[in-house]
Parts: C-alpha cells; sequence; structure tokens
C-alpha cells in the first residue's frame, strides 16, 4: 500500500549553459509553486513532492510525473500548478492539455534523448574533456564572488519592492552600467528577478539579505567577504606554512570584528541547544567561557540554569558586542564579561564547568597544551572543561567542512588548524585531564570532555 496518496517527482537536473533541461526552463519555480499549492490546499498528507534528475523529456520541460497512475506533464510552468492540484490530485481528473498522451511515443523521446547523452558523454571522453563537475568546482568562486560584492554593496536592500539597474546604483551609490551587469548575474542565479527591466528580490533573498528583516544574515555573512581576501592568499601560505597576512581577531579592525562576532552569534545561537542539553547545566554553579564571543552560550546556560553564573573572557574589542546580547537576553545578572588574552592570562579558579567554544582551531598544537592546562587550574575539583570544535577524524580528510576549514585556519592565523579526536585527547590527558569522551552532535561540530578528578 502506497505511503501517500500522489508521489510526484518533478525534474530540477541542472545542465552545462545551452544544454536544454528543466532547470533552465523554470522547473525550479514550478517546483515552489507546486509544494506551496499542495500546502495551502491541506494536501500535504495525500501528496508527496519529490525534486529528481532527469525524465528524459529534456526539450519539453519542465517535466514531472505523477504516480501511481504514470501521468506524465510537459511544459508545465508556475501558472499551471493550481490547476494541476485542483483537478488532478483534488478532483481525480488529470490535466489533459500538459499530459502526455501516446506512452510509446514518450517511451521512444526518452530512450533517444538517453542514447544521444550516452554518445555526448563517451565523445567528451574520448577527447579528454574536463569532465562538467571538475569544471563547475574550479569555477565556483565566480558565483560566489558575485553574492559576496552584492552583500558588500547591500545591493538587496537597495533593491528592495523592485527597481531597475539605475535606481539601485544611486542607492548604492555605483556605476551604473556595472551595477546593471551584477544585478543580470544575480537574476541568472536566481537569487534575483527580473521582469521588464526592473529587479525583484527572490524570497530569500527579501528574507536573509535586506536591511529590516526579521531574518537579516548580512551582518554574518559579511565576514565571509572578509574571508574572501586571507583565502586569495592560500597559495603563498601554503609555500610559507602559515599566514602571510595580518592575522587574529585582534588584528582586523573593529568592522572585522564585528563581522567575525555576528556570525559567531549566528552559528552559536543555532547551536546552543544542542550543546547545552549534551553536556547537562544542571549541577554548574559557575561557567567561565573562555573567548566565548557574543555570550551566545553562556546565555544559554544561564536560561537553563537559574542557579548558573557565568563568565565570559574575551578581547577589549569583543567586550561591548556581548555585553549587549547579555543584556537583550535579560541575564545580565548572573552573566559577566572581562577582558583578557586566553593565550596567556590566568583564567580563574573555583569553576565547575571551563567552557572553550571555537577557539582551539585558532591555536597550534603547543597553544592548546598551554591553553587545557591553565583550563585544568581554573576548575575545582570534579569539574569538567568542554571542548567544542570541529574534530577531524583519524585521517584528516573528513569531515569535508573541518578539512576545508583547516585551509581557513591556515590562510588566517599563525598556527592554527583542525585538529583530530586523538590530537584532542592527547592535549587533555598531558594537561591532567581523566575520563576524556568525544560526544558527536548533530551537523559539523563535537565536544570533547574531560573530568579533573
Amino acid at each position: 500500500m502506497a505511503p501517500f496518496r500522489f508521489h510526484v517527482f518533478v525534474c530540477d537536473q541542472q545542465k552545462p549553459e545551452g544544454v536544454p533541461c528543466c532547470a533552465a526552463r523554470g522547473s525550479g519555480q514550478v517546483l515552489e509553486a507546486l509544494r506551496r499549492e499542495v500546502a495551502e490546499r491541506g494536501l500535504e498528507g495525500q501528496v508527496q513532492v519529490t525534486a529528481c534528475g532527469s525524465l528524459g523529456l529534456c526539450e519539453h520541460g519542465p517535466n514531472l510525473v505523477v504516480y501511481p497512475e504514470g501521468i506524465w506533464y510537459s511544459g508545465v510552468t508556475p501558472a499551471d500548478v493550481s490547476e494541476i492540484v485542483r483537478s488532478h490530485f483534488q478532483e481525480g481528473t488529470p490535466v489533459e492539455r500538459l499530459a502526455c498522451a501516446d506512452p510509446a511515443a514518450l517511451r521512444a523521446e526518452i530512450l533517444d534523448n538517453r542514447e544521444k547523452m550516452l554518445a555526448a558523454r563517451r565523445a567528451r571522453e574520448a577527447a579528454g574533456v574536463l569532465p562538467d563537475e571538475l569544471n563547475e568546482r574550479i569555477r565556483a568562486f565566480q558565483e560566489s564572488r558575485a553574492v559576496l560584492t552584492a552583500l558588500e554593496l547591500d545591493l538587496f536592500t537597495a533593491v528592495g519592492d523592485g527597481a531597475g539597474a539605475v535606481e539601485v546604483a544611486a542607492k548604492l551609490p555605483a556605476d551604473p552600467r556595472s551595477t546593471e551587469m551584477l544585478l543580470n548575474a544575480l537574476a541568472s542565479l536566481r537569487l534575483l528577478v527580473k521582469r521588464e527591466g526592473v529587479f525583484h528580490n527572490s524570497p530569500g533573498t527579501a528574507r536573509y539579505f535586506t536591511a529590516g528583516s526579521r531574518d537579516n544574515a548580512r551582518p554574518a555573512l559579511l565576514h565571509a567577504a572578509h574571508l574572501w581576501h586571507r583565502w586569495s592568499t592560500l597559495t603563498d601560505c601554503v609555500r610559507a606554512g602559515t599566514a602571510v597576512a595580518r592575522d587574529e581577531i585582534a588584528g582586523g579592525g573593529q568592522d572585522w570584528t564585528e563581522a567575525f562576532i555576528a556570525a559567531m552569534h549566528r552559528n552559536a545561537s543555532e547551536r546552543a541547544p544542542l550543546v547545552v542539553r549534551a553536556v547537562g547545566p544542571e549541577n554548574v554553579r559557575r561557567m567561565l567561557d573562555v573567548g566565548g564571543g557574543s555570550g551566545a552560550y553562556s546565555i544559554a546556560f544561564a536560561q537553563a540554569n537559574s542557579a548558573l553564573r557565568a563568565d565570559i573572557l574575551d578581547l577589549a574589542t569583543v567586550e561591548p558586542i556581548a555585553r549587549r546580547h547579555i543584556e537583550k537576553a535579560g541575564v545580565a545578572a548572573r552573566v559577566k564579561v572581562r577582558a583578557g588574552d586566553l593565550r596567556s592570562d590566568r583564567l580563574g579558579d573555583g569553576y565547575d564547568l571551563v567552557f572553550v567554544s571555537a577557539i582551539c582551531h585558532m591555536l597550534s598544537p603547543g597553544e592548546n597544551l598551554d591553553l587545557l592546562r591553565r583550563c585544568r587550574e581554573a576548575l575545582q575539583p570534579g569539574g569538567r572543561i568542554v571542548i567544542q570544535d570541529f574534530v577531524l577524524e583519524a585521517d584528516k580528510t573528513a569531515p569535508r567542512f573541518a578539512a576545508l576549514f583547516a585551509l581557513n585556519m591556515l590562510v588566517g592565523t599563525r598556527g592554527g588548524s583542525s585538529y583530530s579526536e586523538s590530537e584532542y585527547a592527547a592535549w587533555l590527558g598531558e594537561a591532567g585531564f581523566r575520563e576524556v569522551r568525544h560526544t558527536r552532535l548533530p551537523g559539523i561540530t563535537g565536544l570533547m570532555i574531560g573530568w579533573w578528578l
């Protein structure tokens, strides 16, 4: 028995420029409209919508097929979706004007297209043509740079509810010709929609990239724009073995600091509930948050335990940013911030929990061992240290994000990297911690936990 009354497969196959495909003909908009219409009509329990690869009718897309009947629709537009949902899914009558009526012709065309595709693939392989996936990976920086420039210029806010290139250029301000080129490129990436010379934000850019939106991520994403400049030095860094540009948060200037902490706060706010649940705040009376940044984790621990008091240690330039977040959260009476240098300062004493999040990857192995020794000195007997960071597998090739992040530390720090579970365990053991364990979390980071017994 099928779990859904209807199962709809919508082709959203991406193919190289100039090659017919459903994605180039607007399948993404059809998919979005279909999911929205199904939800609005209360049919989510009856209709399952799935994006899929090529259905073999590339010249007639966007294509979709509806099971269990096996009805094939071609040339579907977003304007057709409401009729399909109402007539086919609610009333049981397929939309004949869009349906493929000749199964034999349908099968013949699909098989013919498949043979053409295989023949083209064999010819490319014989000629030694660079595979599309490798070529796309090499050139991926172009799309990234276009979006980062738009964020730096606050272009999506300038587009607002709709604007022409000259109007957007005047708001930025920027050159009209080059602004139109950038706007057109962003429209090709589906980040903007262009209608009769007027550009409009997509639902995603309006929500995440515009000033005034509740979910505006631009302040945090500007950190990625700053990273662009460091990553451009990667070749020289590999030769030198360390960062060749100005490194560390202390040397980046206040704009860099604000963007960096905004990015860290956004990540930390999302992961804090997972961490608090995994660590358990119940028996923690005093907590030290080393390099606590915006204070997102200390805030989360304090909210989970009304008796907990937390101290955040971070640079003087970060201190006012943390205070803003703490006051907004309403825990200023129990979460305090003090300026200090985690690389050298004494960290205090009498803590039940020392929390070190997203710090160890900035430091060299020797600096991490020194930090963990000072963390142990700050704990009372029976206390715990909890390190949250990227934890590499033994061969250091996975997780992929952590392996790439090691390069981020190469271009941005004197001796930082991503480290493996065995490296963390060795440092913790040498620093005096016992019962060391690795706690895996959903997502890209994990916890290394040790006790001072």
